[in-house]
């Protein structure tokens, strides 16, 4: 049985993966950090953990929680969204949390699973077209914009670290009705998680480190 690791499954994009993998047989790790979302979680027949990716006492616990797990896919959805409008500087504490959640939390959790890739694994570092730096063609939000840019970097570390050990790809997940995404958003939780479940299953070698939409169609960096 194929065994999926999704990082960040409270709710939105993360829960709907957890649902998606658990529809096919999948078995399913997933974290969360309320006892309200790890019930949700146990419900669907996932082993669920408790983990703030914010935080280092949290998220040391993680590598032992795991220990003995080799997973085919691994997922990492968990990020904040801070929304700004133009250059407004950011506080102090936004500039901390967003970058702390979506840049520190993979640095620190994803080398801990160096040693638990399935032969033939996929991670998935879901980012944002918002950190593109190639299509960038708006400043809102620029706070999350950045992040995403260093999430980007993150990712592409990793995939020179493992290659030949994982496939390892950033995603924008596109613009998604979720509780980040507003209900406004251009696609369903079900339509970008179905996409980006495809694209995982057929990523080769020669896709390591590329960046890529929903459907799987290039983003330039």
């Amino acid at each position: 049985m194929p065994h999926a690791l999704i990082i960040g499954a409270s709710r939105g994009i993360g829960a709907e993966f957890v649902r998606q993998y658990r529809a096919e047989g999948w078995q399913v790790t997933a974290t969360a950090r309320g006892d309200e979302a790890l019930a949700a979680l146990k419900s669907q027949g996932a082993t669920a953990i408790a983990l703030d990716v914010t935080s280092a006492e949290s998220v040391s616990r993680l590598a032992w929680q795991l220990d003995g797990a080799s997973f085919d896919v691994i997922v990492n959805v968990a990020g904040v969204l801070k929304r700004q409008s133009g250059l407004e500087p950011p506080s102090d504490a936004d500039f901390d949390h967003t970058m702390h959640a979506n840049v520190l939390a993979p640095m620190r959790v994803l080398p801990q699973l160096a040693d638990m890739l399935a032969p033939g694994a996929k991670l998935a570092l879901i980012s944002s077209k918002m950190g593109s730096m190639g299509a960038r063609n708006a400043t809102s939000s620029w706070l999350y914009r950045a992040s995403k840019a260093a999430a980007n970097s993150v990712l592409k570390d990793i995939s020179l670290e493992w290659a030949g050990k994982a496939v390892c790809v950033s995603f924008h997940p596109g613009w998604v009705r979720t509780d980040m995404g507003g209900a406004g958003a251009d696609i369903g939780v079900e339509e970008s998680v179905a996409g980006m479940r495809r694209v995982i299953a057929g990523l080769a070698a020669q896709d390591n480190g590329r960046f890529l939409n929903y459907d799987g169609s290039e983003i330039p960096w």
